[in-house]
């Protein structure tokens, strides 16, 4: 999706679980078509998405036909990103990623891809890939803003790096002095609070 439609399915993943550890659920969900949801820096633990998803049946459908044109045109990214999407949605980062990582082998450099990308290894429970593949999109666009506020998110809260994060969201608001966290926080706020070592940062 392109950033300026709204909000992707990056950050929605991390939205659910800091919104929901934080007792603050904001759940804003768009993609590459309906991705990358901005997230909620509260304090959290655990993954995004939640594990062992029960997928509606129009929905396994779609996906089994998502698959099957995959399977018949192995080298169109966009099926690929297509299919990753579907399995974002129902909480299946395994099999996101192998779509993603697909895509990104054929057309690579796609941030919003790589921002989805980055949320599904972090609901996989690997945040240092997740880190890794924000950076790529961040590499890929200077200018995107929701790969550099889910960096921050995981760096924070998962991988304990509180003042490369603070960094993280400067370098946002230096793009952005206006941004603002999915429940309406400004993360100026929450920089401040970050630094000046607010309970519960």
């Amino acid at each position: 999706m392109d950033e300026k439609k709204g909000i992707s399915k990056a950050a929605a993943g991390i939205i659910a679980v800091l919104a929901f550890a934080a007792g603050l659920f904001v759940g804003v969900v768009v993609s590459n078509e309906t991705r990358q949801e901005l997230v909620s820096p509260s304090p959290v633990a655990g993954p995004s998405v939640p594990a062992g998803p029960q997928v509606p049946a129009d929905m396994a459908d779609h996906i089994a036909h998502l698959e099957a044109e995959a399977a018949k045109q192995p080298s169109d990214a966009d099926t690929w990103i297509k299919l990753g999407n579907a399995y974002f949605d129902t909480s299946q980062a395994e099999k996101a990623i192998r779509a993603y990582e697909r895509a990104l082998e054929i057309a690579p450099g796609n941030a919003d891809v790589l921002t989805d990308l980055g949320v599904m290894y972090r609901a996989a429970g690997q945040p240092a890939k997740a880190v890794e593949q924000f950076d790529k999109a961040i590499a890929a666009n200077p200018a995107h803003q929701i790969a550099r506020l889910n960096k921050g998110v995981v760096l924070l809260h998962d991988l304990k790096q509180r003042e490369k994060a603070v960094q993280t969201w400067e370098d946002l608001l230096a793009l952005n002095p206006g941004a603002v966290a999915p429940g309406g926080k400004p993360v100026a706020e929450l920089v401040r609070e970050l630094k000046a070592g607010a309970p519960g940062n």
